[in-house]
């Protein structure tokens, strides 16, 4: 017996294949998660991941293609499947030089990334006591890193457990689109490690490869109710050292939305556009603690910080483009979730 694969896997592999020989953006590697459509080339050298919503293609980051087709691409790509907006959502600074933003395409900016090398890693916790302490307490507490082969990962019990012990705790229902929670069906090239306590999974975080850059991206991160403090920076301790061991020079936490590290009073973001997100911020810290997830990213002490953008093919970023963004987290109408999570809190 031989298996046939549908059109949808042939699409998976290639848009796989794809991202493993072009990949250059962080996020590259995740549009082969669930829920993402894949739009390629006429000359297949090209794939772009993406959502619709409210008539806008929301691309997962950037179009995955030789740095010299990039311009081509998005042309290709925005004069194609009946939507007159695109949004590229987590673009970095490759895809800026690319297009002529200002003229045929509006910027905003997201938030930063932190990125390090992973070989200067432990020369950086050499010099902050407060982390190696961290460090130090997950371990006091029997906590054990190991990396998982991925055949043994995928869809393992115990790290479903910890993710649904994860997600019961989120202020929001569980998000999609970038932030995909179900990464343990397609794990193909990432790395998974796990947090075990006296042989018993407690977190476990995936990493997955960017490989143009030669690094990784730590995409999910997941305590289980029974991990103890200082397991998350143990999990990320271990794999950026493993990276380094690979001969990895990139590594990133990912998206920081509106981190205090971007520079979001830049001209990029009009006056309506900061006071919106001053009010997300403030507002939205009862769902989602973005304050947080910044001071915990930033404690690395990451030696630079990346600005992350939303580009889209507007003169000016519309409330429209905004609102199908929030809808491609959300997977429905932001305002439905938004309201089941009033209701639940």
């Amino acid at each position: 017996m031989f298996h046939v694969m549908t059109m949808s896997e042939t699409d998976l592999q290639l848009a796989l294949d794809l991202v493993l020989q072009y990949g250059w953006n962080a996020t590259s590697y995740q549009i082969i998660n669930p829920g993402i459509q894949h739009w390629f080339s006429a000359h297949h050298d090209a794939v772009i991941g993406y959502v619709r919503h409210y008539g806008v293609r929301v691309v997962a980051g950037a179009p995955v293609c030789p740095t010299a087709r990039l311009a081509d691409v998005v042309a290709e790509f925005e004069s194609s499947g009946g939507s007159s907006t695109v949004c590229y959502f987590g673009a970095e600074q490759r895809l800026v030089e690319a297009l002529p933003c200002g003229r045929t395409h509006a910027r905003i900016v997201l938030g930063a990334q932190p990125v390090w090398d992973p070989m200067d890693w432990p020369g950086m916790l050499a010099q902050h006591a407060s982390l190696r302490a961290q460090l130090n307490r997950a371990r006091n507490k029997g906590v054990v890193i190991t990396r998982w082969e991925n055949d043994r990962a995928a869809e393992h019990p115990d790290l479903l457990r910890c993710l649904q012990e994860w997600l019961e705790t989120r202020g929001l229902p569980p998000l999609h689109f970038l932030i995909e929670p179900q990464t343990l069906s397609r794990l193909f090239n990432r790395m998974v490690f796990v947090a075990e306590r006296n042989g018993h999974p407690v977190a476990f975080c995936i990493a997955s490869p960017v490989p143009l850059r030669g690094g990784w991206l730590i995409e999910q991160l997941v305590r289980g109710r029974d991990a103890p403090n200082g397991t998350a920076e143990a999990l990320i301790d271990t794999a950026v050292r493993t990276m380094a061991e690979r001969g990895s020079r990139y590594v990133t936490l990912g998206l920081s939305p509106i981190s205090r590290h971007a520079r979001l009073d830049e001209e990029l973001n009009p006056v309506m556009l900061r006071s919106l997100l001053s009010f997300v911020r403030g507002f939205g810290r009862r769902f989602y603690n973005f304050t947080g997830l910044d001071d915990f990213k930033a404690k690395f002490r990451a030696p630079r910080w990346e600005t992350v953008y939303a580009i889209s093919n507007e003169r000016g970023m519309s409330l429209r483009t905004l609102y199908a963004t929030a809808a491609a987290f959300a997977g429905e109408n932001p305002i439905r979730t938004l309201s089941r999570s009033v209701w639940r809190r």
